[in-house]
């Protein structure tokens, strides 16, 4: 009977042990290697032409309702997608395209009323969050994106 539950009591401590070991996989365990953790697969990174200036543009803002009705510039698109429209033909005619992306993206979480929001990363000043309307204010914003060019 001593032999039977000394027996137990050895069966017990390499139970516990191989517990102790699964949860610190730095001590090796006497009857088996340590595990080695699975190597996590490369993915492939490239270097974008427009790696100087991102900028995003919410979609969403003036897509919010006013009235039962979508707020909608003339043309029948939202000012966040003319405002895309016009920064990338602003940035082709000035030979800056490839230099900037313009990128409508959901929705940033500022949501202001009758505005657009406008992110701008450039490694020169990092990022930065504008508000602007689009009627009035996206020549500013603009002549801003310029600037920071030369």
């Amino acid at each position: 009977m001593k032999k039977l539950l000394k027996r137990i009591l050895k069966l017990i401590k390499q139970i516990f042990q191989q517990f102790s070991d699964d949860e610190q996989p730095s001590v090796p365990s006497r009857n088996r290697p340590l595990k080695t953790p699975t190597p996590i697969p490369s993915i492939p990174t490239f270097a974008p032409q427009w790696q100087n200036g991102l900028i995003l543009v919410c979609s969403q803002c003036t897509v919010e309702q006013f009235s039962g009705s979508y707020h909608r510039v003339s043309s029948g698109t939202t000012a966040s997608e003319e405002l895309q429209k016009w920064l990338k033909s602003r940035l082709k005619l000035d030979g800056l395209w490839g230099k900037y992306r313009v990128v409508g993206t959901s929705c940033l979480g500022v949501c202001p009323k009758e505005r657009v929001v406008v992110v701008l990363y450039h490694n020169a000043v990092g990022q930065q969050c504008f508000i602007i309307s689009y009627k009035s204010e996206c020549e500013i914003l603009y002549s801003y994106l310029k600037h920071i060019n030369q």
